[in-house]
């Protein structure tokens, strides 16, 4: 006997394409997937949604996954994403306008428990109900980084309340307070979320907050990071969001990993096909002991550890205080020359120069 939840649900998958063009515009039908970017309506192929198929089981009609997140779900848990929903009452309402179904009043909802502080549940429901980060504060910050480029940065959301519980280091009038946050997320090799970085803003978005710690992360973070693009043969990783963005604006197509911290980084975990692995080195003493670690054990198993290094402090100085140009001069003599062919903006020396 179905639930009124699975009715609807069975409804909406009857009409998985119209479903589709009303939450998910941006994307397009090809065969019988609807293809677009994410959960979030942005346009690209990493989601798909299948459009045909039988009621249940095994390929049925309504079912998504994003193959960069991991994440699945009938259309009820796509409706519920897309429009930061939270609870079953207020997800069958919204299908229900969708459908003009009557709206039926379910009994009164439990209050659903709070996440443990810091964990990969907590971390989850933070990252559910972050939106995209265009036009917000976390672009302008990151802007203000010399960060232009956001092509392609779905694991970088934003949240305009983000709680900050603050510590001994911060006033007492700031250790409880909310600030707008960058939220990225951590995930693992399969692209499923694992946790999240958080780095509190100004409100303005022209520095982080002015709190203490304005860097946090939270869930399953050994091993883990944040990743932009998919890694097959040649990686490159490196500490920090804002360090590996900064080298993703001269080689847009390189697959990079952040991992946010020396430790963590010392601790990532390889994807197995890779044969190239380039090191974003900082220039300090836990960098450089974070970039020795990691490059013995790239070389234990075949991999070719090749270490890049800024100018200045770090790529994010580079960037910032050089220009682009200079750091795309510098990761030029510094990458594989069939690797300069493949990744690097053949532009960037040209409309830096212009």
């Amino acid at each position: 006997m179905r639930t009124a939840a699975s009715d609807v649900a069975h409804r909406l998958a009857r009409d998985a394409e119209a479903v589709c063009r009303h939450y998910l515009s941006n994307g397009r039908r090809e065969g019988r997937y609807w293809l677009v970017g994410d959960i979030d309506n942005t346009p690209g192929r990493s989601l798909f949604v299948r459009l045909t198929g039988p009621d249940t089981g095994k390929g049925a009609a309504g079912k998504w996954t994003d193959a960069a997140t991991g994440e699945h779900g009938d259309l009820l848990d796509l409706i519920a994403a897309n429009r930061r929903l939270d609870g079953l009452r207020d997800v069958l309402e919204e299908a229900r306008s969708f459908l003009r179904l009557p709206r039926i009043e379910p009994p009164a909802r439990e209050q659903r428990p709070s996440a443990p502080a810091g964990s990969h549940e907590a971390a989850r429901r933070l990252w559910a109900i972050s939106r995209p980060i265009v036009g917000t504060v976390a672009e302008a910050y990151l802007h203000t980084r010399g960060i232009a480029d956001l092509r392609n940065c779905a694991n970088l959301r934003f949240h305009p309340r983000c709680w900050y519980r603050g510590d001994e280091g911060d006033p007492a009038d700031c250790r409880r307070d909310a600030w707008p946050a960058l939220i990225a997320a951590v995930s693992d090799g399969d692209g499923s979320l694992t946790g999240i970085n958080r780095t509190w803003l100004s409100p303005n978005g022209q520095d982080k907050a002015p709190v203490s710690t304005p860097r946090r992360a939270m869930g399953n973070l050994l091993g883990h990071g944040v990743r932009f693009g998919v890694a097959d043969d040649v990686l490159a990783v490196g500490e920090g969001i804002e360090t590996m963005l900064s080298l993703r604006q001269a080689t847009p197509t390189l697959p990079i990993i952040a991992g946010l911290s020396a430790n963590h980084l010392a601790a990532l975990l390889l994807p197995p096909t890779v044969r190239r692995l380039y090191l974003v080195r900082d220039d300090d003493a836990a960098g450089r002991g974070a970039v020795a670690n990691l490059a013995a054990r790239a070389q234990e198993v075949g991999i070719e550890a090749v270490p890049l290094d800024a100018w200045l402090g770090d790529l994010n100085d580079d960037l910032r205080l050089l220009g682009l140009r200079e750091l795309a001069a510098g990761m030029r003599v510094q990458l594989a020359p069939e690797d300069v062919a493949r990744f690097l903006d053949p532009g960037v020396l040209e409309r830096s120069a212009a």
